[in-house]
């Protein structure tokens, strides 16, 4: 796994960040909604909309992805119900660079992406260092168009590395994010344990 003092670095950059940033930053709705760029499962129409701020490197972000998110997209996704709306939110350098990953594919392949990442997650987070890390990520998506290249030009991206930053800091500073993965649901956190019968009885009230 990625040390200790790989996350306070990483984090360290996420305050410097946030010191130059936080004057002029717009919140990651305002900015990113109108550009088309949210990764969204589901009908914009729908009356309750589900932002989910995940980590890639999270276990605990892949089991709300692979029990949870299934079962929601069961029930009331694709009834047209519920909209979900998928937001990094990464605590180290690893799940940055898959974040990155991710922004740097077509729309049509992020979801796929994300069951991919999430599903194998307990393999390439694995290493004793960024480079073995990277080496893991590199083979698991290759199936999903990112060539060698391709994966070491997404990596040096600072336009999508700025808007994942400017997304985790806005965030943070809207719903005031100490965890992940962070359910807001129709614009209120979700304070309740986070559980399929738990989200299901807040959108059976909301529809």
């Amino acid at each position: 796994m990625i040390s200790y003092n790989l996350n306070l670095k990483f984090l360290y950059i996420i305050k410097i960040i946030f010191i130059f940033s936080i004057i002029c930053i717009k919140s990651y709705a305002d900015t990113t909604e109108t550009k088309g760029d949210l990764i969204v499962l589901g009908k914009h129409n729908a009356p309750v909309k589900i932002k989910i701020f995940s980590s890639l490197t999270c276990p605990h972000c892949a089991s709300f992805h692979k029990e949870i998110v299934s079962e929601i997209k069961k029930e009331y996704v694709e009834s047209g119900q519920v909209q979900l709306i998928f937001i990094d939110f990464p605590l180290d350098q690893s799940a940055f660079n898959a974040s990155k990953l991710l922004h740097c594919l077509d729309q049509n392949k992020q979801l796929k992406f994300l069951d991919t990442i999430y599903e194998n997650q307990e393999e390439w987070v694995i290493g004793s260092n960024i480079d073995q890390i990277n080496n893991n990520l590199k083979k698991i998506v290759q199936n999903l168009g990112i060539s060698s290249s391709k994966f070491d030009k997404c990596l040096n991206d600072e336009i999508i590395a700025d808007k994942i930053l400017n997304g985790r800091i806005s965030g943070q500073q809207k719903y005031s994010i100490n965890a992940t993965p962070t359910i807001i649901i129709n614009e209120k956190k979700f304070e309740d344990s986070v559980s399929f019968e738990n989200i299901k009885k807040k959108i059976e009230k909301l529809i």
